[in-house]
């Protein structure tokens, strides 16, 4: 049976700040030892899914976090600047303690001050995505290494979610992913597995489709 095209949204390993609980955004932070562990132990996982291609932000943390995975099978990285995180105005390089200390209104409503608003980050991330999945053979699995709000909003994008309903997708882990599956009525998109650190198991059996 026809599988239909995958795409698995991964999400780039862990970094300093993101130990430290700062708001990274589009500031480029690289990996730290944690993360280039993780994204080896998830590269070597993924390779075998034997996916057709790979793009990823051109970030360092996401684009090393693509490069673990494709020294295992050969492919060469895409990078699409569609796929950076959020950018996050004057919250970028702040803790999570001191945002909510100094903008406590904006941290109610997740709205960095200068920062670029949700739809927009759904919007140009998703779009990256499809333009990179529209090349893929008809059972083709595109791997996508990106960022964790990047990531969740283009999720929610592309299996259609209203944007009053994106906050019941829970975020991604570091170097965690989550799979979308092509729709079998060629309406899009669903969602397969979200926040996974594992490999599936296929098939899956089910009287549910």
């Amino acid at each position: 049976m026809s599988k239909g095209r995958r795409i698995v949204c991964w999400r780039h390993g862990q970094t300093t700040w993101n130990a430290e609980n700062r708001f990274q955004g589009q500031t480029d932070i690289p990996l730290d030892d944690t993360g280039r562990a993780q994204a080896e132990r998830a590269g070597r996982l993924l390779a075998a899914l034997r996916p057709d291609a790979v793009v990823s932000s051109d970030l360092r943390r996401a684009a090393d976090t693509a490069a673990a995975l494709v020294q295992h099978t050969g492919h060469t990285v895409d990078y699409d600047k569609g796929l950076r995180e959020r950018y996050g105005g004057l919250w970028e390089g702040r803790t999570g303690q001191e945002i909510r200390e100094r903008w406590p209104e904006e941290n109610a409503r997740w709205e960095p001050p200068g920062g670029e608003p949700l739809t927009d980050v759904a919007d140009r991330t998703s779009a990256a995505i499809e333009r990179a999945a529209a090349a893929l053979p008809p059972d083709g699995l595109l791997v996508v290494a990106s960022h964790g709000a990047a990531l969740r909003q283009a999720i929610a994008r592309l299996i259609g979610l209203p944007p009053d309903l994106w906050a019941v997708l829970g975020p991604l882990s570091n170097c965690n992913w989550s799979v979308l599956g092509e729709r079998r009525d060629g309406g899009g998109w669903r969602l397969l597995e979200h926040n996974a650190g594992t490999l599936p198991e296929e098939p899956l059996l089910s009287d549910d489709r």
